[in-house]
């Protein structure tokens, strides 16, 4: 399984956004893109992928989406989850809606199988993860991706169109290795899209 991390500084942290406004709920446009990238490949969801989606914007940061449509029941192997995700962005929209809608404070809410929410910020997130995982963060001074061979279950760290803050990116530095996808500077659901390509061709 790979998993990605998403930061937005200023995606809305509740469920009252227009869908028709995305720009203005914290450039959620953005995060819904990066869900589309992270999931769907052409005529099939991928299952092997668990994405979570950290907002730090109004009014109740921070918030953590994790999203595992893939999440398979273990006595059956059967995939659970996958009926809540539509390639339509409307559709995607609502999803964040109504997870953000259910939030319960700290408490872990599993909106539907494979979907949750909480309140926790992503430097708790990585804590929790320090020493289980191999962590990489997307940084354009980073080593090449295609220098590294990834071993099972990687971690990727990226940021919104803002990127992260030099505090932020120090501090997140610190948990793992920093790596680049090229000297082109590309959107937040592209670089997921390149990573992807990049661990299918390394068949992790």
């Amino acid at each position: 399984m790979r998993e990605f991390i998403y930061f937005s500084n200023k995606a809305r942290t509740s469920g009252n956004f227009d869908l028709n406004n995305l720009m203005n709920a914290g450039r959620m446009d953005i995060a819904i893109h990066v869900i589309i990238n992270a999931f769907f490949l052409s005529h099939k969801l991928r299952n092997d992928i668990k994405l979570h989606l950290i907002f730090n914007g109004p009014p109740d940061p921070p918030k953590h989406l994790e999203l595992f449509p893939g999440k398979s029941i273990p006595e059956t192997g059967k995939q659970i989850g996958d009926d809540k995700l539509d390639l339509s962005k409307k559709d995607i929209g609502n999803l964040i809606k109504k997870m953000l809608y259910k939030s319960k404070g700290k408490e872990k809410v599993e909106v539907w199988d494979g979907f949750y929410v909480e309140k926790k910020s992503l430097f708790k997130l990585l804590d929790e993860m320090d020493g289980r995982k191999e962590i990489y963060v997307l940084d354009d001074r980073g080593k090449d991706i295609r220098s590294i061979k990834f071993k099972d279950n990687p971690v990727f760290i990226l940021g919104d169109h803002e990127g992260l803050n030099k505090k932020e990116l120090r501090k997140i530095k610190s948990y793992g290795t920093s790596i680049s996808v090229g000297k082109n500077v590309y959107f937040a659901s592209q670089i997921i899209t390149i990573v992807n390509n990049e661990l299918d061709r390394q068949e992790i």
